[in-house]
């Protein structure tokens, strides 16, 4: 299986444990500001690493969800960006499932193309420097958010969240498919 079909795979794990929370929950993530967004991503991959460091979870849930969840609040984020927040649940179930697959698909085709200049270097890392860039591009987004966006020659919120997005996936497949 080449990259892009382990991609795709992922990508539909974390798309399905997705429609599973917005039959649940509907899209009740429409009100979360950007800056919200990050913090999320940042706990999430903050008990990652705490995980890794520590090796040992008192909570009984490992580093998988929590790469699925990164990918899901990349998404989510990207989604917020795009359309601004909502004061209420304002998409439908198709909606909402639809515009996860237009960000994903983004994220897909952002991977093939490092991934062809990079020639899968992601493959030779170790799972915890994911996790270490992930946290980075965290921090960068919150100081890029500090800045209310006016970098002088960064990127903008976006790149890191799709970044982020990719990174996850990176680690998913290790843990999928193995190294």
């Amino acid at each position: 299986m080449d990259t892009k079909q382990q991609f795709e795979q992922v990508i539909a794990l974390c798309r399905d444990l997705y429609a599973k929370k917005l039959h649940d929950y509907g899209a009740a993530w429409r009100i979360l500001r950007p800056k919200s967004v990050t913090d999320q991503l940042y706990i999430k991959a903050n008990r990652i690493r705490s995980i890794e460091t520590k090796g040992v979870t008192l909570v009984g849930e490992g580093i998988r969800p929590e790469l699925i969840a990164l990918v899901n609040y990349g998404i989510i984020g990207l989604i917020q960006l795009e359309r601004g927040y909502a004061e209420k649940d304002d998409l439908t179930e198709q909606e909402a499932l639809d515009l996860y697959d237009g960000q994903a698909r983004k994220a897909l085709d952002l991977m093939l193309m490092k991934n062809h200049d990079y020639d899968e270097a992601w493959r030779s890392m170790r799972t915890t420097s994911y996790t270490d860039l992930i946290l980075m591009k965290i921090y960068r987004t919150k100081q890029i958010e500090a800045l209310s966006g006016a970098t002088l020659v960064s990127e903008g919120v976006d790149a890191n969240y799709m970044d982020i997005i990719n990174y996850a996936v990176f680690g998913l497949i290790k843990l999928e498919f193995g190294e």
